[in-house]
């Protein structure tokens, strides 16, 4: 025995329609209805990344400096360029403001990898006490200020190139 479904309780079958033709819009099962009395609203914009607003591009453009800063504190350098990186691929399309700041902070991280391995190889000479780690040591503290200044410019809404900064990302 079969139990009514909820929108026919009597259990009746509705007359099928002939072949190739839809049924009636009234013979459907509906969808759930909305408080208009519709179903499902339609979308209103197209599938892909949806453009941010000013205020949420201000934020992810803070967020990708600050998660940079973050991954670079915690994790001695090794997780700063990752997730600077996964900001910019996730962001890049959801608006310019939020993939220049992620573009600049993928730069400052590289710049900083391209530093602490220029330092360890001259850690590895005879003169890298002299040279390699006070390169490494300015290297950090400049990634690290650089990227403060620039969440602080996102925040404020200003674009922002970091100084000493090559454009590897744009």
């Amino acid at each position: 025995m079969t139990t009514p479904h909820p929108e026919n309780p009597q259990g009746h079958i509705p007359p099928q329609p002939p072949e190739g033709q839809l049924p009636p819009p009234s013979a459907q099962l509906p969808y759930p209805q909305t408080a208009s009395g519709q179903g499902y609203p339609a979308p209103t914009q197209g599938y892909g990344p949806q453009v941010l607003d000013p205020a949420q591009q201000r934020q992810w453009g803070m967020f990708s400096h600050l998660i940079g800063v973050a991954a670079m504190v915690f994790s001695a350098g090794l997780l700063g360029f990752v997730s600077t990186l996964a900001v910019f691929l996730l962001y890049r399309e959801r608006g310019d403001f939020v993939r220049r700041h992620a573009a600049n902070s993928v730069n400052v991280q590289i710049t900083m990898g391209v530093l602490t391995i220029v330092g360890i190889i001259f850690c590895l000479t005879v003169i890298g006490l002299v040279v390699g780690i006070p390169l490494i040591i300015a290297a950090w503290g400049w990634a690290f200020v650089v990227h403060i200044l620039g969440a602080i410019k996102a925040n404020n809404g200003e674009i922002w190139d970091p100084p000493l900064t090559p454009r590897f990302v744009k």
